[in-house]
């Protein structure tokens, strides 16, 4: 009877064993997947800001920044949880896009032009994408510096993902993607944009909470990474690559989502 006992454990111990390998394997996959598509989105980015028709990459890049996102948190915590996580941010952010460009809240009064396509009810699709990736990103960055879910990680959250506004509007009036009906003071962005994006920011984090929140799980380093990338590159854009280059947008983006990143990097991986 013992030896059946024990044959039996030995059997169920090594299965258990057998699925964490598993386990361990397809992580290691979906982390060297979403690195080599945030290798591919930096030179996608590289060659965006350097060739003189930007726009035509500018789809390219945000698709490889969402696939990334999914693929560092599909790392962590499975394919089918960080699909659901990234629709639940991209159908808020897409939720509010379509309001905005009727009703003019959260944001202000705006539309998009014509230059970026496929468009739902108005709104590029690209956008919500864009809202998905970054979105992730900045929950990742908001769970390593504050790692219990609450009003704490969600206002660093939106925060975190607000930061990266001040890069996103002033580049995108840029290129002529969208207008504003009444400009306001930061580069012709009005104030209430960035108190829209605090509130949608909000919700994207409590959704994202509420779909990938984990109690005691690290925050995806890839996720993490993601963030400091873009803050590195959007400042290192506006401050030496675009002509005319703008300094100012660049300082303010810089210290806003640079804090964040350092934040998140220094609390995830502390000396």
């Amino acid at each position: 009877m013992g030896d059946v006992r024990g044959r039996w454990l030995d059997r169920h111990v090594r299965a258990a064993g057998w699925r964490v390998a598993g386990a361990g394997r397809r992580s290691r996959t979906w982390v060297l997947a979403g690195a080599g598509l945030l290798g591919s989105m930096v030179v996608a980015q590289v060659l965006s800001g350097v060739r003189p028709a930007p726009i035509r990459l500018t789809s390219v890049v945000v698709v490889l920044l969402a696939s990334s996102a999914v693929a560092f948190l599909a790392g962590r915590d499975g394919a089918g949880r960080a699909l659901g996580a990234f629709g639940a941010a991209s159908g808020a952010g897409y939720a509010a896009e379509w309001i905005g460009v009727r009703a003019g809240v959260p944001f202000g009064e705006y539309s998009y032009t014509s230059l970026l396509r496929p468009q739902l009810g108005g709104v590029p699709v690209i956008v919500a994408l864009a809202w998905g990736g970054m979105g992730l990103a900045a929950h990742a960055v908001a769970t390593a510096i504050v790692p219990e879910s609450g009003p704490g990680r969600w206002a660093a959250g939106a925060f975190a993902l607000t930061a990266w506004d001040l890069f996103l509007d002033p580049q995108m009036l840029r290129l002529g993607l969208w207008t504003w009906v009444h400009e306001g003071p930061y580069r012709g962005v009005p104030i209430s944009n960035l108190a829209g994006w605090l509130v949608v920011s909000l919700l994207v984090m409590v959704l994202l909470d509420l779909v990938a929140g984990r109690p005691g799980a690290a925050a995806p380093g890839g996720l993490v990474a993601i963030y400091g990338v873009m803050a590195a590159m959007e400042t290192l854009a506006f401050a030496a690559v675009f002509e005319p280059p703008d300094r100012g947008v660049a300082v303010a983006g810089g210290i806003a989502m640079g804090t964040c990143a350092v934040l998140a990097w220094r609390r995830r991986w502390p000396r």
